[in-house]
């Protein structure tokens, strides 16, 4: 069982989990919880180091916002011994959780678990904090932004869990966002490519690296909400969504739980910037010219749209950043500029990804004309599209992003009957 930042917001909050948790190990199961800092804290924590030493060593940054965890698992573990559980945290060092690479970003490698599975077998809960981990040389390090999801599934692969629960503020995965469109679905299932692909284009429910790890490890997620009330129903009667393999999908779909649709989400992104550089040579090495800089700076580039070459060996390239990485994208280009000979930089923020997700479009033709036509009917403009084998992602103008999501969502079927 996973709980986030929201869910553990303060004492009355870390009781009403202390709940749920109480619940679910007096069904028979054998449990552990992994558990995130305070909503707020680690940003808290973080403005901390940067007042300390602006310039600061990632070693000592990882001990100050690894604290806030450790809280959280202290306070959860106190308040269960006060529900009358046998419960104890174990911190990263201490199960291990042994992870490799940089501070601040490290990769967990592997989780030495023996003492712990023997303490959940003698009926004891262990409470894990999320985000951390040591490093070969024992130092503590942590494992970026969302590296709490990555640790529950790393745990719930190390102790052989029967599913891994995260608990979060929204009650399961939705066709899109429920705030955009009221019709939107909660799906009781998802594949791990989907739930991947919808994380990497906007989805905010689950950080990609925690499906990623799931997919490889084979552990079965549940997302669900913890602002649930005493009668609800437990998690073991599946409230929430799962998230599978395809094979359990099929299955599913067999048995009649499920129906199959060709497409399973729309994602918007507002977080992307485009960079048109002008008059590039139209040559080959150009083009790894200008990207393989950004790649050695960390910068991921997302769509790339070369334009049809120009009379005089010369062509456009747009292609798109993160918005935060655009000031540094677009530096590094000018101190290049004459390496990769191109004329002008022109960079726009007001843009937006829209992605339409569905394993179904593996074996079915027309869901990119279908988006196409859907949005020009609207007069919504295409500057981009990039695909994959299970979605289609186009870049808009931002203030179009909630038009062309309600009309794809309706285009696709995708509306709540009434």
């Amino acid at each position: 069982m996973k709980f986030g930042g929201t869910s553990m917001a303060g004492t009355e909050r870390i009781r009403r989990v202390a709940g749920i948790v109480r619940a679910q190990a007096s069904r028979g199961d054998e449990v552990a919880v992994v558990v995130s800092a305070m909503a707020g804290e680690t940003d808290r924590l973080v403005g901390f180091c940067r007042e300390a030493n602006a310039l600061h060593d990632p070693a000592e940054y990882d001990v100050v916002v690894s604290s806030g965890e450790q809280v959280t698992s202290g306070l959860l573990a106190l308040t269960l011994q006060s529900l009358g559980c046998k419960a104890r945290s174990w911190l990263g060092w201490q199960v291990p959780v042994k992870t490799i690479e940089a501070h601040s970003k490290a990769r967990i490698e592997t989780i030495d678990a023996p003492g712990m599975l023997a303490g959940m077998e003698s009926g004891e809960i262990a409470i894990v904090p999320g985000f951390q981990g040591i490093s070969p040389e024992g130092r503590v390090t942590t494992l970026g932004r969302g590296g709490s999801d990555t640790s529950a599934v790393a745990v719930a692969a190390a102790v052989g869990a029967d599913r891994c629960d995260i608990y979060t503020d929204v009650d399961g995965v939705y066709t899109t966002d429920p705030r955009i469109v009221a019709r939107a679905r909660k799906l009781k299932a998802v594949t791990y490519e989907e739930m991947l692909e919808l994380a990497s284009v906007g989805a905010k429910v689950l950080q990609t690296r925690s499906v990623g790890l799931a997919m490889k490890s084979g552990v079965r997620i549940q997302v669900l909400s913890s602002f649930i009330g005493e009668d609800a129903a437990p998690a073991d009667e599946l409230p929430g969504t799962l998230i599978v393999s395809e094979e359990e999908m099929n299955e599913l779909v067999e048995k009649g739980e499920m129906e199959r649709q060709l497409v399973t989400g729309i994602a918007h992104d507002k977080n992307e910037a485009k960079i048109i550089l002008t008059r590039v040579p139209d040559k080959p090495g150009a083009v790894a010219d200008i990207f393989t800089p950004l790649a050695d700076a960390s910068i991921n580039v997302d769509m790339i749209i070369q334009n049809v070459g120009r009379d005089k060996g010369e062509t456009d390239v747009t292609f798109t950043v993160p918005q935060s990485d655009l000031a540094r994208a677009q530096a590094l280009l000018e101190d290049r500029r004459s390496e990769i000979g191109f004329n002008r930089i022109i960079t726009d923020s007001q843009i937006a990804k829209i992605s339409v997700v569905g394993v179904g479009m593996k074996s079915h033709a027309g869901v990119a004309s279908t988006m196409f036509r859907s949005l020009s009917d609207r007069g919504i403009n295409i500057q981009a599209i990039s695909t994959s084998e299970i979605k289609v992602s186009v870049m808009i103008d931002e203030d179009e992003t909630e038009l062309a999501v309600r009309v794809l969502h309706t285009a696709y079927g995708l509306d709540a009957a009434d």
